[in-house]
């Protein structure tokens, strides 16, 4: 039986305890080391290069290449499959070469893509290879950047450094498209050539960072302890993997330990004197179902954001200008530069299948404001299908992270594969979706169907977790 949660105590969420509004917290007072703020630092500039000129991409492969919508949403759904499912191989290999020789082979790759879009901009089939050589590059990369930033972090300072990493990359989101917008359809050439030099740069700074302490192959959860500074290393256990999204095996927790939740991390809650007790009520038992996986719900996670991703270039710039576009891409990546830090303590205290009501709601009110059309109707979806990215994204690694054993590394890996599959489903319905709601006349019926499909996604999740949850209680209520 899990023990009840005690008066007054918030449920599940990562990291510990505490009240909105007040203080901080251990995870906040614990400064970012210098190799973190290296790597943060660098991620801005990753992130300035590649949204300098990805954005783009659907424009380019369309307007300067001539390949027709169909094909060049099947195009974006093989980039994106490499980019996302290509995560789940940087597990092993940075266990087998470590992460941050992992990374620096991530980037050589990247530059190479990047280099290869000069010539490739006068022939098709070299500019896909280089946008599919780009996109092997990001699968090996990202899941090996934010295994190591959370190398030897504490469950408790897991949301601020991996909002961090949020914030770093969309600050870098914030930039690039604006200052690419002028040479994106005059210039392409020149712009590829300065994203290339400016990542064989970034791919120099990281051979000065030092190797992980953990050596790329740590284990992601740790062993309940009597008391644990945020930030210090935590002592991997010696418990099986456990796939990501399964709940993890029930342990006896060690008198004033704390007892990972099942579903929402590891959770103390602090009484006077400072001991810590578990805490685990029946709505985290019901929270771990398999209906909520954290796989499952990223998949569809992304996949609802992505038609956003992918097609909002080609619904914006012709009704507005190429400058308005960026522009609502700065505004949208500044928002979540600021916003995700902000609320990072907030989502992680919001049960699983809470977050998905709000992030999927958000995202249906989004795609709604952006088939309203006009230069509002555009800026307040952005708004509103930000805040949505803000809380599925975050909540789902978390979850993954607080569900599984793994090292982090791979953790990460298989969300990027979730996420793959999800960026896939988009690319391809998504542009043969829009390529009939463009025939038909009216581009603002694809962003209606695909609000739509928002709105089910989280009924959907909700029928599963029933589902999943009506054999278990009968099983408990048999005799």
């Amino acid at each position: 039986m899990s023990p009840s949660r005690p008066k007054g105590a918030p449920e599940a969420g990562v990291g510990p305890v505490r009240r909105w509004g007040k203080g901080r917290g251990d995870a906040g007072r614990t400064p970012l080391s210098g190799a973190q703020r290296a790597l943060l630092a660098a991620s801005f500039l990753i992130t300035l290069g590649s949204f300098a000129v990805l954005p783009y991409m659907s424009v380019l492969l369309h307007r300067r290449l001539g390949l027709g919508l169909g094909a060049v949403g099947f195009v974006l759904a093989v980039a994106s499959l490499i980019q996302f499912a290509g995560g789940v191989v940087a597990g092993p290999v940075a266990g087998r070469i470590g992460l941050r020789r992992a990374m620096l082979l991530a980037l050589a790759l990247r530059t190479a893509g990047f280099a290869a879009f000069v010539p490739g901009l006068g022939s098709p089939a070299l500019a896909v290879g280089a946008l599919l050589l780009v996109s092997a590059g990001a699968a090996l990369y990202l899941p090996a950047n934010k295994a190591y930033l959370v190398d030897g972090a504490s469950e408790a300072a897991r949301p601020r450094l991996l909002s961090a990493s949020g914030s770093a990359f969309n600050a870098g989101m914030a930039l690039g498209p604006p200052a690419a917008a002028p040479l994106v359809m005059g210039s392409p050439g020149a712009l590829f050539a300065c994203v290339t030099v400016l990542f064989a740069l970034v791919g120099a700074g990281h051979a000065l960072l030092p190797r992980e302490r953990s050596g790329g192959g740590a284990g992601g959860r740790s062993a309940p302890a009597p008391s644990v500074s945020a930030g210090a290393p935590l002592t991997p256990t010696a418990t099986p993997a456990t796939p990501a999204g399964a709940p993890p095996t029930a342990v006896a927790p060690m008198p004033g330990a704390a007892l990972p939740a099942r579903g929402g991390g590891e959770r103390r809650d602090h009484v006077p004197g400072g001991a810590a007790t578990a805490a685990a009520p029946v709505r985290d038992r019901l929270t771990a179902s398999p209906g909520l996986s954290p796989f499952v719900v990223t998949v569809l996670s992304v996949y609802a954001f992505m038609f956003f991703q992918h097609y909002l270039a080609l619904y914006a710039v012709p009704r507005t200008s190429a400058g308005f576009y960026g522009a609502v891409l700065t505004g949208y990546a500044a928002l979540l530069v600021v916003a995700q830090p902000l609320l990072a303590e907030r989502v992680a205290a919001l049960g699983y299948p809470a977050a998905q009501w709000w992030g999927f709601g958000a995202m249906a009110a989004g795609m709604a404001a952006i088939g309203a059309g006009g230069h509002a109707g555009i800026a307040v979806g952005a708004v509103l299908l930000c805040l949505g990215e803000i809380v599925l994204f975050l909540k789902n690694d978390l979850e993954a992270l607080a569900r599984s054993t793994a090292a982090p590394a791979s953790v990460f890996g298989r969300q990027r594969l979730a996420a793959g599959i999800g960026a896939f489903g988009a690319a391809l319905v998504g542009g043969q979706l829009y390529g009939a709601a463009e025939a038909a006349g009216s581009a603002r019926g694809f962003w209606v169907a695909v609000g739509l499909q928002c709105l089910l996604l989280p009924v959907f999740l909700l029928l599963r977790r029933r589902t999943a949850r009506d054999p278990e209680e009968s099983r408990a209520a048999a005799p």
